[in-house]
């Protein structure tokens, strides 16, 4: 029996929409079938699943499973939890493959599943060839077994099993998120004095959107650490693979200067390593990394194309300035905020200051926040080859490693095709506010040559 997907759910890093409207159990259960097919084809035979804690992540898993094991696969459910004890499972229980059921940082009502085969994840290609295995019909038939394996301890006793010590009074902010309980059970095994909030697992999100890379997200935190005078604060996204942090004075710790501070420890033990970090990444980074030593890489955005960047050139940390961090130095390679946590307690102990003056010693810059320019339904990546062409005469200094990134007296620019929404999205950094407006008007000037325009 064939099905048909909305293509809208089929993206870049992995498959997700509106529940209701877009995905629905049907869709799991052939997501499923399509699964095990692609698996049979490699010589695949299990897979563990897990889901994060969205009101209809259980019986979109329940769905998912029932196809998985149509298709002969065997399922290995490892229930409730955050996206890296999926990836954490898959890692060291004996199985091909994982699926975490989880809408990420997306709103209560979009749900979606995030796929891993042989050692890499499923993205891109991939993901086109599962609507077509869908679409077919042409699938595998099976009977495959059923078991639980609870993970969730043996998880959270690997994130400190080497843990290099800091003694620091930290809050804590899980967003309501499925990072809750794994923070709570971390929490006792940490020393230091900790003030959380948010752990228990709502899947309407009641206090605010589990996105810590959005600085308004970041509000109770802040007050937390203001009201119990904490030396910083950490919060997790709604699947507990994204890391936001605030110092002792509130500030917030961008992506990037997280990356740049879980860096020194690394390049200590690994000099010369690559650390790599995607194209919204400040310059400040890529220079710090030559400063201590490692060799800094460019990347393009999004947590499998790292992933794979990384496997690639055997890099030992990444980050994106979304907040997803991966180390496999001393961990699996996937991103785990709960795990780059741990390594940032560490790191801030290790340098002997506190990380608000961490945060002081880095060079100031003044960025934007992301810019979105909406594009309907053109193309966006022809919208950024002409705009390439346009800069490439216009004899400009130019990184194409992902769209355009310009450098200028100023700073920088940067204006890419967003892999999950009809936008192209735009970031700036300068050393001084008249020099990131110039910067702005640049974009808008190039932009405005190819008719675009911010909505």
């Amino acid at each position: 029996m064939s099905h048909q997907f909305d293509p809208s759910i089929l993206r870049q890093y992995d498959i997700r929409g509106v529940v209701g409207e877009t995905l629905d159990e049907g869709d799991a259960t052939a997501l499923g079938c399509a699964f095990a097919t692609m698996a049979a084809r490699k010589g695949y035979k299990s897979v563990a699943v897990g889901r994060d804690g969205r009101e209809h992540s259980p019986r979109l898993q329940k769905a998912l499973i029932e196809g998985l094991r149509k298709g002969g696969v065997d399922v290995v459910d490892v229930g409730m939890g955050p996206s890296p004890m999926l990836y954490y499972a898959a890692a060291t229980l004996d199985v091909d493959a994982g699926i975490q059921v989880t809408g990420s940082h997306n709103p209560a009502d979009y749900n979606g599943f995030k796929m891993l085969l042989g050692d890499g994840s499923v993205h891109g290609e991939a993901i086109q060839e599962l609507g077509r295995i869908a679409a077919s019909g042409d699938w595998t038939q099976g009977k495959g077994s059923y078991a639980t394996k609870d993970v969730l301890d043996a998880y959270v006793k690997r994130l400190t099993e080497d843990f290099r010590g800091g003694e620091f009074r930290i809050g804590w902010d899980a967003g309501n998120g499925a990072a809750g309980p794994a923070l709570e059970k971390l929490l006792e095994n940490l020393p230091g004095h900790h003030e959380a909030i948010y752990t228990e697992v709502d899947g309407s999100f009641p206090n605010h959107h589990p996105d810590p890379t959005v600085e308004k997200n970041l509000a109770d935190l802040k007050a937390l650490v203001a009201e119990h005078d904490l030396d910083f604060g950490i919060a997790f996204d709604g699947d507990g693979d994204r890391i936001g942090a605030v110092d002792g004075q509130g500030r917030v710790v961008w992506g990037d200067q997280i990356l740049m501070l879980l860096a020194g420890p690394v390049l200590a033990e690994h000099p010369g390593a690559t650390v790599i970090a995607d194209v919204k990444a400040s310059k400040t980074f890529f220079d710090r990394i030559e400063d201590l030593g490692g060799a800094p890489l460019m990347w393009k955005t999004g947590h499998s194309l790292i992933k794979a960047k990384m496997k690639e050139t055997g890099a030992p940390l990444a980050g994106e300035m979304s907040g997803h961090i991966f180390f496999k130095h001393r961990w699996y390679g996937f991103d785990d905020a709960l795990y780059a946590a741990v390594r940032l307690i560490e790191a801030v102990a290790s340098s002997g200051k506190s990380l608000a003056q961490l945060i002081d010693a880095m060079p100031h810059t003044v960025a934007t926040p992301e810019m979105r320019f909406p594009v309907g339904d053109k193309d966006k990546f022809r919208i950024v080859d002409d705009l390439l062409a346009n800069l490439r005469q216009a004899g400009a200094t130019i990184d194409d490693t992902d769209g355009a990134r310009v450098t200028t007296e100023d700073g920088w620019w940067l204006l890419r095709a967003s892999n999950t929404q009809d936008v192209l999205a735009a970031r700036a950094e300068a050393g001084d506010e008249a020099g990131l407006d110039r910067l702005v008007a640049q974009i808008d000037g190039e932009l405005g040559k190819l008719g675009v325009s911010r909505s």
